[in-house]
């Protein structure tokens, strides 16, 4: 089912990889969830903007935020 989702919605999955890591390494802490900073480092890394309210997203300079 989610499978489905995924294929209807046209959403592509990305694998966490190396380079984005190198991204998490550097960021300054603004914020302190570590899977908020993972997402963080993902989108700086593919120029990809995020979807959130989360106010501390703000922070990082580099990121498009959509909310």
């Amino acid at each position: 089912m989610a499978r489905k989702a995924v294929e209807d919605l046209d959403i592509r999955i990305l694998p966490y990889t190396a380079d984005h890591a190198f991204h998490l390494f550097d960021l300054p802490l603004h914020h302190s969830d570590l899977f908020d900073r993972q997402i963080i480092a993902q989108a700086m890394s593919e120029k990809i903007p995020i979807v959130t309210s989360d106010e501390k997203f703000s922070l990082y300079k580099g990121i498009r935020l959509i909310w």
